[in-house]
């Protein structure tokens, strides 16, 4: 039996892309202002000093292809 992957339907990518974005904004904010940030490392909350705040643009960013058309192949549809 053939497995099949299943695409994460658009509006999942979309989410995500929008999240990744809304948290790098919020990130720059926070530098911009001079303000810390609280973070997770090794099993500890730690605050990073604005300073010390690394900005970076979201890593990825989807793109979905269009989906073939499913029919006969060699008829045209008019």
């Amino acid at each position: 039996m053939k497995k099949t992957r299943r695409r994460p339907p658009l509006l999942a990518y979309k989410a995500e892309e929008a999240l990744r974005k809304a948290v790098a904004e919020a990130i720059a904010e926070h530098r911009r202002n001079g303000v810390p940030i609280a973070i997770w490392r090794n099993g500890k909350v730690v605050r990073i000093p604005a300073e010390q705040i690394e900005v970076r643009e979201p890593e990825m960013e989807y793109k979905v292809s269009p989906k073939k058309r499913k029919g006969k192949s060699g008829s045209r549809c008019t």
